[in-house]
């Protein structure tokens, strides 16, 4: 069986967003929140973060291309 892929909006303490892609959302949350080695560096000086938006795709390649074109968005 194939890992459904998830990409994710968190929504950060300074009202910024930050768009990543993961097979575990709650996990990678829970990363982004407590953990300084595997959460982003950027979520780390804006913690606490919530999930605002995520959606998902059946691969890894179709969900890193709507995580980029999510990143291109002002």
């Amino acid at each position: 069986m194939a890992a459904q892929w998830f990409v994710y909006y968190l929504r950060c303490a300074d009202n910024s967003l930050y768009a990543g892609i993961t097979t575990d959302l709650e996990r990678r949350v829970t990363e982004h929140n407590n953990c300084n080695k595997s959460g982003a560096k950027y979520t780390r000086v804006r913690r606490p973060v919530s999930l605002a938006y995520h959606e998902s795709h059946t691969d890894r390649k179709s969900a890193s291309k709507r995580e980029y074109q999510l990143k291109q968005l002002s």
